[in-house]
């Protein structure tokens, strides 16, 4: 038997199979590369080294692996990587190797088994190669527009994708564009000639919300007085665009999942399976990942939609982008001759934007018309409409009420003025109100009536 020294430590086989070289990237796709060691347990706990061609390890510098524990001789043992697999050598180790606790001198080791090398235990675990996206030299991908990193980033993605029939799911806050990149993505695919559809799932009613997908049969329910085609089915070919994909009620996600795995669906009060070629991309403002840890989305969904997830920045994330986008979007709205004071631009690019993209194409084009009533031919903070800020309520305290009265009063207040900022948010859909704000739809429409507010859900 050799000892520690390593003497009968072989040469590096030449006809070994070279090095995987892997590079990382930023907003890539996973693909399987090759192997890591990574060592379980010992002073070098969470150490891990790729296994290219040949691996040795043991305690002395010149190895690939090196473990300074003192079960591990000089040159312990070597891995190497062949078209068959793994395979483990023991090179004369004074405490033996074994793999998942039978000792060996050449063996072969799977991947997830454990290598014992004296006491250290070290597992063999997949790696990931992740294929390198670089930004676009493009500033806009269809009628998005962006000249910094972060949107350039987004459009050298979806400019690889487009093309392919993967599954889009789009992430970000309100009035980003994620529809806008959506149509994109339609329009640089094969099924530009086909159909595409879109499904706002927070604001069609609970109870429509499956016909609109897969429409009904005659007689399905109360008011389906004629056969109705889903989106699945008028789709056929082309692209289903689901907006708002977080508003979709529970009980609706297990059949949504069913037909982007199957491709397959049946109408509302149907028998017949009916086949779907479609193409699906999603978009939402909730944080899915946070909603599947909470429960109030599926999570087996979630990951078939988010095939390839992209999140769009807000505008205040990528100021730079706004004198390009003030430009375009004064033209857009007939105003190209205007131009721009530096204040004024400067102003712009300083505000948040909570509205993103939509907030500032709503405040150009307010801008326009107000700068053409005045006869002037400059955009400044003059003709820029802007909010009047918000104060705290006046609270008017009169003695001859009591503490009960004096509170019922300012609650009311509160009540009208929460109700009618929620409708607002879902342009007056009481059943997609009540589901943000996690309350009865029953309740929300009596509010809504007793403070003389007016929503326009269908199941009322």
């Amino acid at each position: 038997m050799a000892d520690k020294s390593g003497s009968s430590r072989p040469a590096k086989n030449a006809d070994s199979i070279p090095e995987i070289a892997t590079r990382a990237a930023s907003g890539g796709l996973g693909a399987p590369a090759g192997l890591q060691a990574l060592v379980l347990n010992g002073h070098h706990k969470g150490s891990s080294k790729v296994v290219g061609g040949r691996l040795t390890i043991g305690k002395a510098a010149d190895n690939d692996l090196v473990l300074s524990d003192d079960t591990v001789s000089r040159h312990h043992c070597e891995i190497l990587r062949a078209p068959d697999g793994l395979h483990v050598r023991d090179l004369g180790s004074t405490n033996g190797t074994r793999i998942d606790g039978t000792r060996v001198r050449e063996a072969m080791v799977q991947p997830g088994s454990v290598l014992k090398v004296g006491e250290v235990e070290i597992s063999f675990r997949p790696t990931l190669q992740r294929m390198e996206v670089l930004p676009s030299e493009q500033t806009s991908f269809g009628p998005a527009l962006g000249q910094s990193l972060a949107m350039r980033t987004i459009f050298g993605i979806l400019e690889r994708i487009a093309p392919t029939d993967a599954t889009v799911l789009l992430e970000g806050e309100t009035g980003t564009g994620k529809d806008v990149l959506a149509r994109a993505v339609w329009s640089g695919s094969s099924r530009a000639s086909k159909p595409f559809l879109v499904v706002d799932c927070g604001a069609v009613t609970y109870s429509l919300i499956e016909s609109e997908l897969f429409g009904h049969e005659r007689g399905a329910f109360t008011g389906a007085v004629s056969t109705r085609q889903g989106a699945f089915e008028l789709a056929d070919g082309g692209t289903v665009f689901l907006d708002e994909i977080g508003e979709l009620p529970l009980d609706v996600q297990p059949k949504l999942l069913r037909v982007l795995e199957t491709r397959e669906f049946r109408r509302v009060g149907g028998n017949r399976t009916q086949q779907t070629n479609v193409r699906v991309i999603a978009a939402t403002k909730r944080d899915l990942q946070r909603e599947v840890a909470a429960g109030k989305f599926r999570e087996d969904l979630y990951f078939r939609l988010a095939v390839v997830p992209v999140t769009v920045p807000p505008l205040r994330a990528r100021r730079e982008d706004i004198p390009h986008l003030v430009t375009h979007m004064l033209k857009g709205a007939g105003g190209g001759a205007l131009s721009v004071s530096s204040e004024t631009m400067q102003a712009l690019a300083a505000h948040d934007w909570p509205g993103n993209v939509r907030e500032l194409r709503n405040v150009l084009e307010r801008a326009v018309y107000m700068a053409q009533a005045m006869g002037t031919t400059e955009v400044n903070m003059v003709t820029l409409p802007t909010a009047a800020p918000q104060t705290e309520t006046a609270f008017h305290f009169e003695p001859e009420r009591s503490y009960r009265e004096t509170r019922a009063k300012y609650d009311g207040e509160f009540e009208r003025r929460y109700v009618k900022w929620l409708l607002s948010r879902h342009s007056g859909n009481i059943s997609a109100a009540a589901r943000e704000a996690k309350m009865d739809r029953k309740h929300l429409h009596d509010m809504a009536k007793k403070h003389g507010l007016r929503g326009n859900d269908h199941d009322d």
